[in-house]
């Protein structure tokens, strides 16, 4: 296969962008032209003869898409958590086990290493192409990202807090607001080395880690540097019922309107998660503000609808959010790492809040896995099959069992075949996924590492743990070993 193409011809299905409508369209039987990493021209197949040098791709029984976009990911700690919080909850904590996990499992820097090369690897299968790491930094970050072809949002966490627990119905906020301070400063010499990197495929993200745990003139602080820097700023907010309520506590009103009143949410801010609106059914406040207040401040949504389904909860509703004009992309949030997955789950999650089909289809999560998360980041070049685009195109196997009959390919890839038809990734114009296997990380070498550091953090919890569990304890296994 060539590594770095300069066509793909013959394309039996394409999903290309129709800017005049600004929308994704179908279309039959095409050839794609790239140069110097874009995306010249998609015309009709044969309307324009080969070059005597033109590397090609066939084309012929695929579905090209345009690279999905990936605008929220925890990959270097998530792959450790398979097998412990898929029925890990805290009814006391209104079912989430985030502020439990977060205390009692510490993932050491070889699991974390090894975590996003596992991470990465799941996100290329999955035809991503562009994604958000959100993370403490660790040594060779930037190399493992360059090694994945991806392009890359590098945002290292800092937060005034660190969440903990007294009781399983009490989590404490422990303030550190000077060392709050001093990973801001560090996150600003993370963020330039991570654009310095030679790949050039990296940019830096300021992020304060929660709402509720980076007091408030640090997130004035980071809000500016942003701003000043022209860099994207993003938050988790509205995650939590804990977490909602806190800061109905703090200041008597919800994380969203606390956020919009000292001037966080606005053009280039990224909502991570933003579930937990005023009116949603599991917070029941007296206002109905919060969809309005994002929608007019035109900051962003980062939808992650897997992990939130774990504890019987779902944004209210996915179109209600679109309708409304909010920019909504997809992030994964944890493991797994699949684009898709999200998509397909946003539809049902979506038509179960609204109690109604047409709430949410398959177009318009794609939209939001593609464009939605590229205007986000304020990359309209990204998420798109259009001349001039960056030439990120993922094909799919037509063919694969799972994707016939292919009358409506994009629904045969969303609903069922998901990463498993996904046969070639390009980021840039270069072939970074081939035949489903990712050319340059070892995903079997890290699981190995992963599986060893999970041990290690499991039998470690009983040192930060509030009861002094066994990571056994905290998560059993779903059957029990006779």
């Amino acid at each position: 296969m060539i590594a770095q193409p300069t066509s793909i011809r013959n394309a039996s299905w394409a999903v290309t962008w129709d800017s005049s409508a600004h929308r994704h369209v179908y279309r039959q039987d095409v050839d794609i032209r790239i140069n110097a990493g874009r995306i010249v021209d998609i015309v009709p197949a044969g309307a324009a003869p080969s070059a005597p040098d033109e590397a090609t791709l066939d084309g012929r029984g695929m579905l090209v898409l345009p690279g999905l976009v990936n605008i929220h990911s925890h990959p270097t700690t998530e792959p450790a958590y398979r097998g412990v919080r898929e029925d890990h909850g805290v009814p006391e904590q209104q079912m989430t086990g985030l502020f439990e996990r977060m205390q009692a499992f510490r993932l050491d820097d070889a699991g974390r290493r090894a975590a996003a090369v596992m991470s990465y690897s799941e996100m290329l299968r999955g035809g991503t192409t562009t994604a958000m790491d959100l993370t403490g930094a660790f040594d060779g970050w930037f190399d493992t990202m360059a090694a994945s072809g991806m392009r890359w949002y590098a945002a290292p966490a800092f937060a005034s807090a660190r969440w903990g627990m007294s009781a399983p119905q009490t989590v404490t906020w422990t303030w550190d607001e000077a060392g709050g301070r001093r990973g801001f400063q560090q996150a600003q010499a993370v963020i330039a080395q991570a654009e310095a990197h030679p790949c050039g495929r990296i940019k830096g993200v300021v992020f304060p880690a929660q709402i509720d745990t980076v007091e408030e003139g640090l997130l004035h602080d980071a809000a500016a540097f942003a701003r000043d820097s022209g860099r994207l700023l993003t938050t988790h907010i509205a995650q939590a019922v804990v977490e909602v309520r806190e800061i109905i506590r703090r200041y008597g009103v919800t994380s969203v309107q606390w956020a919009y009143g000292i001037g966080l949410l606005g053009s280039g801010t990224i909502l991570g998660h933003c579930i937990l609106l005023d009116d949603h059914p599991q917070i029941g406040w007296h206002t109905r503000r919060d969809l309005d207040l994002i929608a007019d401040s035109g900051a962003a949504v980062a939808h992650c609808p897997q992990p939130f389904a774990r504890y019987g909860v779902a944004l209210n509703h996915f179109g209600r959010y679109a309708a409304r004009g909010v920019t909504v992309g997809f992030g994964t949030d944890c493991a797994p790492h699949n684009l898709v997955e999200e998509m397909r789950l946003a539809i049902v999650a979506g038509r179960l809040m609204s109690a109604d089909v047409h709430s949410v289809d398959t177009g318009s999560v794609f939209h939001a896995a593609t464009a939605g998360g590229a205007d986000a980041l304020g990359r309209p070049d990204l998420g798109r099959l259009a001349p001039g685009a960056a030439a990120d195109i993922v094909l799919v196997d037509l063919a694969h069992p799972l994707m016939q009959p292919a009358r409506d390919p994009l629904r045969s890839f969303v609903f069922h075949a998901a990463d498993r038809a996904v046969r070639t990734v390009l980021v840039d114009g270069n072939v970074v996924l081939r035949d489903g296997r990712p050319l340059g990380l070892d995903a079997e070498a890290a699981a190995a590492q992963v599986a060893e550091s999970q041990a290690r953090m499991l039998r470690d919890a009983v040192r930060f743990d509030y009861r002094g569990r066994h990571g056994d304890a905290i998560a059993p296994l779903s059957l029990p070993i006779q």
